[in-house]
């Protein structure tokens, strides 16, 4: 159903704005609860919950793997996978520049409902405001996600649970969201395309946590890459991570673009790859486990933990040559996610 562009008249709680919430939204974000039309959700839940937020302006809006509006819920779904809590509930905000086709916003509506399905968490309250042309960039999304804790809270995995001995392990080849967004902007030919690892890792995590395998620390490694997750990690526990480089899976395209541009991919933003710490007697079990899952395929062991030189990412080399891995600094690429 095509309604031509988005204008001022959608966000201003009258005739049109219903319209757009009747026809678009409730079709599909259909539910209950969202359905219920009241201020605010009501449900009913047990136990210890997550809760998380994040905004997402990405450019272009529609990108190699995915758009913005897959990215927004992605996002909010893996940062509650990452506390090991299933997704469960979901609110979204439209912030939209007045001209939008109504067609983009319904490819991006659709896009996230089919996102929605991989976990069943369900988007049950939103708003939606309508800018002047130029106020924003065609289209800003915030979600906020609850989710339902699967561990008990003292042993939920966290940034602090580093413990020597652990393993890290990644997901997949780094560096996808990050390079395919550059590459679209700078209009890269590449000979071996690739597309953004954008998608919800929570069936992976689940998997894990059913198998009972030790989550000392999950995290999605999205802004600042895998550098920014390893430091923040090594610092908060006090630990130092020996990372071998030659272990660490890079995608020839992603390492053609970085060297192209003089980039590292340990930088690079991903918005479907997370990053584990498990004891090494756990790590051919959470392997095997991962590897089930096509987001993960290349799922690997890319270094240990140690207790000397606590706060230090250490990358080695296949030659036995070795240099800090550093935070990364100043913004990489602006507009990522």
């Amino acid at each position: 159903m095509s309604q031509g562009n988005i204008s001022l008249s959608h966000g201003g709680g009258g005739v049109e704005t219903q319209q757009l919430i009747q026809t678009l939204f409730y079709r599909y974000f259909d539910n209950d609860l969202l359905k219920q039309a009241e201020d605010a959700a009501v449900f009913e839940t047990s136990g210890a919950l997550a809760f998380t937020t994040d905004s997402f302006t990405v450019t272009p809006l529609f990108f190699k793997g995915g758009d913005i509006g897959k990215l927004a819920v992605a996002g909010t779904v893996n940062d509650l996978a990452m506390m090991a809590a299933q997704p469960l509930y979901l609110s979204c905000a439209f912030m939209i520049e007045e001209g939008l086709p109504w067609k983009t916003l319904e490819r991006l509506v659709q896009s996230m409902a089919q996102e929605l399905k991989k976990t069943g968490a369900k988007v049950v309250c939103g708003d939606t405001k309508v800018v002047p042309k130029g106020a924003v960039d065609q289209v800003f999304i915030n979600t906020s996600g609850i989710g339902q804790l699967a561990l008990p809270t003292q042993t939920a995995p966290t940034a602090h649970g580093l413990q020597a001995g652990d393993v890290i392990i990644v997901s997949q080849d780094i560096g996808r969201h990050g390079a395919v967004i550059l590459a679209e902007r700078e209009t890269l030919q590449l000979q071996t395309p690739i597309e953004s690892d954008c998608t919800s890792v929570w069936p992976a995590v689940e998997a894990l946590l059913d198998a009972g395998v030790p989550l000392h620390a999950l995290r999605d490694a999205t802004r600042g890459g895998v550098a920014a997750v390893l430091n923040e990690w090594a610092q908060a526990s006090a630990v130092s991570i020996d990372v071998q480089e030659a272990q660490v899976p890079i995608s020839e395209s992603v390492q053609g673009i970085c060297e192209l541009l003089g980039f590292e991919a340990y930088d690079f933003a991903n918005e479907g790859t997370f990053v584990l710490s498990v004891p090494a007697s756990a790590a051919s079990d959470a392997l095997a486990i991962l590897h089930q899952f096509d987001f993960c395929e290349n799922a690997a062991v890319i270094g240990e933990v140690l207790e000397f030189q606590p706060g230090l990412v250490i990358l080695s080399s296949a030659w036995g040559a070795q240099r800090v891995l550093e935070l990364p600094q100043g913004e990489l690429l602006p507009r990522i996610c």
